[in-house]
């Protein structure tokens, strides 16, 4: 008779819980903490507070356990499951007719948010008290179609004629490097895999496999699948000819990420990051290299940083362009084994890449956490007239000069201390070519007329003074009484010198 009573109790308690006018007084869901799988969480039942709530996510398909043990004080503990809803799915109050401890274990019936109350035999009209420890455990997922996978899952399960296509699923984030093998454990099957993702309301296939290359036995391998959208993915796991097909047997479906999987830790899934934008993150030897991306315009000035602020990292940048080679690249110049990359010039237009990295790199031996900052103050050539044309190092020009036109304008970019040469060789015509260098007022720096030979002109092996906008002048002799003006084409080059 008392077992009965004390059933009564519980189950009634529980159902005033459990009830919609209950739900938005007593069991309010937002007072619940929050709990992780496979982590524990303490609390203490008191008569101030004779039930704690704790909310975990959960996947159709996951294996739960719930162990609840007291840990001070008489408490006799009743534990149950709920779902979003409020619907009870679960309950337990005496463990093998101890008080002290409880446990729940339950396979979820869908993907949720569900909830663990903690509370006391008869709720507020109990008298017992005392702490607890809870532990959250996922044990591992139901092997039925339809559960949804996580990485580092294995299933077992059949194909038969009259099943001869299995599903699954799983939750995968941009930048995650998916692989799932599906391996013959009976019987004759030859496996076909397909992983199909939703978009739009349209189900796409993103990746397909029926024979894992390498394999002796007719196994299926899909193997680094760069998620490009976050979301629900679809696996149907198969027999070659799937519903038309012949062979039957069981399989083991494993699925499980890349070394260098999520945004971030490979090129082919770099992170963005923007102007003005700061990020941390850490190096080790696992993950010894990230990748960011950002788009740029031509001639912008881009700064990138990126300070050690745990560890010993000694860090390591290197700014590359959309195919990934390298532009410029730097190791100590930001101070105590900080990068610094400083008012780089972007050569084009498009998409460049910041890797992220150690001295050494794979080989290196510093490991820590960075602070990595990236900005542009701006484009190089704001101040400079939109007529006047922008040449780099390297470039060559071919131009004209007459009496229509007299002098032609270029600017380019400079770094203090480059050493530069600039020469104005005659193509055509009597030209008698003169070059000047300019400041960024367009003030003459230097000016030669003929050390090029044969009236042609030379600055040669000039070091810069600053960093910023300098312009060249390509003009002509003026032309004296008895010595007219001359005229013709002209080709213009600007070197960086090395040697």
């Amino acid at each position: 008779m008392w077992i009965l009573c004390c059933c009564w109790i519980i189950s009634l308690s529980l159902a005033q819980e459990a009830t919609p006018e209950a739900s938005a007084g007593v069991l309010d869901f937002g007072e619940a903490e929050v709990i992780a799988l496979n982590s524990t969480a303490t609390g203490e039942i008191t008569d101030r507070q004779p039930r704690l709530l704790y909310a975990f996510d959960g996947l159709r398909g996951d294996i739960i356990t719930v162990r609840l043990d007291v840990r001070s004080g008489d408490l006799d503990p009743v534990m149950a499951i709920f779902d979003a809803q409020g619907n009870i799915f679960d309950i337990q109050d005496d463990a093998d007719g101890e008080l002290g401890g409880r446990i729940l274990t339950q396979t979820l019936p869908h993907s949720d948010r569900y909830y663990i109350s903690v509370a006391r035999f008869g709720y507020a009209l109990g008298t017992t008290r005392g702490t607890f420890e809870l532990e959250l455990i996922r044990e591992g997922v139901s092997s039925q179609p339809g559960s949804v996978l996580r990485y580092g899952d294995s299933v077992i399960h059949t194909i038969t004629n009259s099943e001869p296509q299995v599903y699954y699923s799983f939750y995968a984030a941009r930048g995650d490097i998916v692989n799932l093998r599906m391996q013959r454990h009976s019987g004759d099957l030859d496996p076909y895999l397909q992983v199909i993702h939703m978009e739009n309301g349209d189900f796409f296939v993103v990746a397909y496999n029926d024979d894992a290359p390498g394999d002796q036995a007719p196994n299926a391998l899909i193997s680094n699948l760069l998620i490009e959208e976050s979301g629900l993915y679809i696996i149907e796991a198969s027999r070659y000819g799937q519903s038309t097909g012949t062979t039957t047997g069981s399989f083991v479906l494993t699925i499980d990420t890349a070394a260098n999987s999520g945004l971030g830790n490979s090129a082919q899934a770099p992170m963005e990051i923007a102007y003005g934008q700061t990020v941390e993150n850490t190096l080790n030897d696992d993950q010894y290299e990230q990748f960011y991306t950002f788009t740029a315009r031509e001639n912008d000035l881009v700064t990138v940083r990126m300070d050690r602020v745990g560890g010993h990292l000694d860090a390591l940048l290197v700014l590359a362009d959309s195919a990934l080679r390298p532009l410029v690249q730097d190791d100590d110049s930001g101070g105590g084994q900080n990068a610094l990359i400083e008012d780089f010039l972007i050569p084009a237009d498009g998409r460049y890449y910041i890797i992220a990295t150690r001295f050494d790199g794979r080989n290196g031996t510093t490991s820590g956490r960075y602070r990595l900052i990236l900005n542009s103050r701006g484009n190089a050539f704001d101040n400079v007239p939109p007529e006047i044309p922008r040449i780099r190092y390297g470039m060559t020009v071919t131009d004209n000069i007459d009496d229509a036109v007299p002098e032609r304008l270029y600017a380019f970019w400079g770094e203090v201390d480059d050493v530069i040469t600039i020469s104005m060789n005659r193509g055509d015509g009597d030209l008698d070519p003169m070059l000047l260098l300019l400041n960024n007022n367009q003030e003459r720096i230097v000016r030669d007329d003929d050390s090029g030979g044969n009236q042609n002109a030379l600055i040669e092996r000039y070091s810069l003074p600053y960093t910023g906008v300098y312009y060249i002048k390509a003009t002509r002799y003026d032309g004296t009484t008895g010595n007219p003006n001359t005229s013709g084409s002209f080709i213009l080059v600007l070197a960086q010198r090395f040697d």
